[in-house]
This record gives structure tokens, sequence and C-alpha cells, in this order.
């Protein structure tokens, strides 16, 4: 086993029941398709095999160079990369792959990893940051596709966003979205805003404390006056007897 090399084998018996008994003994069925191939072929490999095949950097991107053997004492040789792959939800192991043979010699477009580095000065104030896109899908040979891409948001303050054009691309590396496309912003906090409007909507639906005195331009015409008890109201003096 080694990074960059893989064996498969041409499969010849189709059918859930089939598929589930080389899952059993640790292969993965699967599907080749692309240059140099006349139709889509049904092949079986090791999990192991095609996890050891995988440059740990890489991943996916992994420029792979696949030996086909057909049972039969004849093999085809290809250059191809893991398109995609499908993972049980429970055992978490691959249960079917899709290879795709390339030309060595023509760009392709792949996605590739996008790292932040540093921390926005914008973080400071309270600014978040939201990234957009976590890869960029670049146009290059094989053989030049980047590991990852590194972009540096030490200077983004709040109401900042940088671009695709802000990241640098290697020699024979084209982006395959416009340079205009936002990848990460720094933005104001929502929380903030949030609280303060909360803020003053209770401040105008406050109710006043239960034995609280009402304000000035609440009192009502003819409510008796504080301190009352015991004065003489109208008609209200002590009445003399005969």
């Amino acid at each position: 086993m080694e990074v960059g090399k893989l064996t498969v084998h041409i499969r010849h018996d189709m059918g859930k029941g089939q598929s589930r008994r080389l899952r059993a003994e640790g292969k993965v069925p699967g599907i080749c398709y692309g240059a140099k191939l006349d139709h889509p072929v049904a092949i079986v490999l090791s999990a192991k095999e095609l996890k050891a095949s995988l440059d740990p950097a890489k991943g996916r991107n992994t420029v792979i160079n696949v030996k086909v053997e057909d049972g039969n004492g004849s093999a085809t040789e290809l250059t191809a990369l893991l398109w995609e792959y499908q993972i049980d939800a429970l055992r978490r192991t691959v249960t079917h792959v899709d290879l795709i043979s390339i030309d060595p010699e023509k760009p392709i477009v792949v996605e590739v990893p996008l790292l932040l580095v540093g921390k926005a000065v914008g973080t400071v104030d309270g600014g978040q940051i939201h990234v957009e896109r976590h890869t960029l899908p670049v146009r290059c040979r094989p053989a030049d596709i980047p590991t990852r891409f590194e972009l540096d948001i030490t200077s983004l303050k709040i109401g900042d966003a940088l671009h695709v054009s802000n990241v640098v691309m290697p020699p024979g590396v084209q982006s395959a979205v416009p340079e205009g496309f936002t990848l990460v912003t720094c933005v104001a906090p929502k929380v903030e805003k949030e609280t303060t409007e909360a803020a003053a909507v209770t401040a105008e639906g406050a109710v006043p404390a239960e034995g609280a005195a009402p304000a000035e331009g609440d009192k009502k015409e003819g409510a008796a006056p504080a301190g009352g008890k015991g004065g003489k109201g109208e008609g209200g003096g002590d009445e003399k007897k005969k």
C-alpha cells in the first residue's frame, strides 16, 4: 500500500446482496468513469488500500495511479481522483466510491480547502466573522493542485470583506469563480442590536408597580388629595344636633 497508488478489480457480480457481502469482507463496491474509458466500469476495492492511497494533506485531491485488473491476467493503468464516496451513517465506513479517470495533461476543476489565519481586528470591537466558502474551486492540471489556500484575515474591520482576488494563486492555478466573489466578512454583532430594541420595547410598555403614585398627568380630575383623611369635604362639616 502506497500513497498515490491503488489496485482495483472489475466487478462482475452485481446486486445488493453481493454488495453487502463485499462490505462484510472489508471491500468497497464502486464505479470508475472518465478519460480513456468507453463506458463506466463497475469495480471493487479494499477500503484499507483506498485510505492508504490518499495523501493525508490533499485527501480527495490526491492524484492516484489506478491499476484496474480484469481477473483474466490483464490490467489497465489509469490516472484518477476519488470523486465521490458514501459513508454508512452508523458504522462510519465507506460503502461506495466513484473514481474519475483524468488526463494528467489537461486542466480539471477541483475544490481546494480554504484556511483562515490570524485574528481579525474587528472581533476586538465585537465583530463576528462570517465565512461564505470553506473551499475554493480552481482550474489547473492534476499535478498543480494546491494542498490548501491560506487567507490572512488579521486586517478585517467591522464591515470589511475579503474576496477571491485576495487569495494568492500559485503558477498554473486559476480560480473557477469570479475574483469579486466574497469569501469572508466581518459583521457587527446582532445580539447588541436585538438587546437595544428589546430594552426600548420594555421601556414603552412598562407598568408601574402596585401602590406606586401615578404620574402628574395621570391624576384623575376630582380625586381626593393625599393626606385628606379627617379634612372637611363638601358638606362634610360636623352637623349640630338640635
